[in-house]
């Protein structure tokens, strides 16, 4: 941790404590032992990837962590960790200027703040974003206590939440006309939609927690700071299976009670006096045992008319990228969705200034089969891909884009499934020109597969189903399938002996 010195300097600088931030600096460790990093974060905790496994080429899979950032200075010695904001970036100058009064001179530095949520506006503080281990626990704290929560956004986040919260009513308050519209087709979620109202698999999920344990003291100090009048800092986004990791119990004892509003957004949040003054009414979802004027500390009116009242309002309405510290008196090119446009070395438009995970956007010449997502294996892989071209230009060196960046592929899990997005696993950009083959057998797999010009540009796999090193091959490899399609998802046809 540094010590008191007002004035610092590093060959790196990272900002950020996320996925990409600790993956750069533990790359830059790596690759550069002699070099001096320092990497800033504003929380005590960091993420830190583990149990990586490399499915193939391009698919990976791996945990993700809470440690303490005295673990990152003992593992990568030449690593520094500066425990603070960042409130201004003077590029012109190569400094950084922190919290704690601190200048950080730096030869190139990394920016890694990831995203802030966007959230409803609130009320009376029943209205919970969450997108870091704090507000976890916030939400946590508040859904103890709730009988009926209404559930805002149609992500990974939402999707997670809405299948593991227990013992309460959940609605699921949508803009599209199929849940869980950021990965999958409509096909896909009607496979998924019986599962919302099953009973959940506690005992994995128990395991899950165990092996997702996060550190108690660490947290027990940020929880002083917040009883003490301080504002908490934003943490870093949440990594992969993140609600499974823990307890999401509400105060009643229902279980699988979900009711979805398809194509609607939120018009306000209001209190109950709020609520008496519009004049409006409550309604309750069929097959709700709460009435609609049980006590209820908030109500949501949705854009069909409809009024639910609940005891907590979660946001799960997605991100905007951080930038925040960094636009003011730099000439920084910004994107459309607000993201630090970077290269294909990940540099932004502005000397030694790189950017990596949920604040940068990609806008090199990008491959017909990769797309930018905002998730944890991008924020992986850009952190170190953005440290290995540091390197690259501190010693003089070419690189060459990594592989990873020529096909999009994911692993994740959605309502118990294992799920592989590989390519324009949605038809992206496609328009109608493209053909789908699709092979579903009830409550066990969906397989879909995008094929233009006869050739495999994306797959959506759920279950499992060990098609996707077979499926990837197909789409780096652009085989025109045209004489196969017919058995390329017969299940009594083993697709490798085609290509043997």
């Amino acid at each position: 941790m540094a010590g008191s010195e007002t004035t610092l300097s590093a060959d790196f600088v990272i900002v950020g404590g996320g996925i990409a931030a600790v993956t750069c600096a533990e790359t830059l460790a790596d690759e550069c032992p002699e070099s001096k990093v320092i990497l800033i974060t504003a929380s005590p905790l960091v993420k830190a990837v583990t149990n990586y496994q490399k499915v193939s080429r391009t698919l990976e899979t791996f945990d993700v962590e809470e440690k303490p950032t005295s673990l990152v200075e003992s593992q990568c010695p030449n690593v520094m960790v500066l425990q603070a904001s960042v409130t201004a970036l003077q590029s012109a100058d190569k400094t950084l200027t922190t919290s704690d009064g601190k200048t950080v001179h730096y030869n190139k530095v990394c920016l890694c703040t990831g995203g802030k949520p966007k959230l409803i506006p609130g009320s009376n503080g029943y209205v919970v974003g969450i997108r870091d281990t704090g507000s976890v626990k916030d939400f946590q704290k508040k859904l103890s206590t709730a009988k009926r929560v209404v559930v805002v956004g149609n992500g990974g986040i939402a999707s997670e939440l809405v299948y593991e919260v227990e013992g309460c009513e959940v609605i699921w308050a949508i803009r599209h006309q199929s849940i869980s519209s950021a990965f999958v087709d409509e096909g896909a979620a009607q496979f998924f939609l019986p599962h919302l109202q099953q009973e959940k698999k506690t005992a994995s999920a128990t395991v899950r927690r165990q092996k997702y344990a996060i550190d108690d003291q660490a947290e027990e100090e940020e929880g002083e700071k917040e009883e003490g009048g301080e504002a908490r800092t934003l943490g870093s986004a949440l990594g992969p299976d993140w609600a499974a990791a823990r307890p999401m119990k509400g105060s009643g004892d229902v279980e699988g009670c979900v009711h979805v509003e398809y194509g609607v957004e939120v018009v306000r949040v209001m209190d109950p006096s709020q609520l008496a003054d519009s004049g409006l009414q409550p309604c309750t979802p069929p097959g709700f045992s709460h009435s609609p004027q049980q006590g209820w500390r908030v109500f949501v009116e949705l854009t069909n008319g409809q009024v639910y009242g609940c005891d907590l309002v979660v946001s799960a309405t997605g991100v905007r990228p951080f930038t925040d510290p960094f636009l003011a008196a730099n000439a920084f090119e910004v994107a459309e969705d607000g993201g630090l446009k970077v290269d294909d070395k990940l540099q932004t438009s502005v000397l030694d200034v790189y950017a990596a995970g949920d604040l940068c956007t990609a806008s090199w010449q990008m491959a017909d089969l990769w797309i930018q997502r905002r998730l944890w294996t991008q924020a992986r892989q850009m952190g170190s891909y953005a440290a290995r071209s540091m390197v690259a230009a501190t010693k003089g060196e070419s690189i060459t884009l990594d592989i990873c960046f020529e096909l999009f592929a994911h692993v994740t899990k959605l309502f118990g499934y294992k799920v592989v997005l590989i390519g324009l696993f949605n038809a992206q950009g496609l328009g109608t020109d493209y053909e789908l083959l699709l092979r579903v057998t009830k409550g066990e797999e969906f397989v879909k597969v995008v094929l233009h010009n006869g050739r495999l540009v994306g797959a959506i796999l759920i279950g499992e189903t060990d098609l996707e090193e077979t499926f990837e091959n197909l789409a780096l490899n652009q085989i025109d399938l045209t004489p196969l399609k017919d058995h390329l998802l017969d299940p009594a046809v083993d697709i490798d002996d085609f290509f043997d």
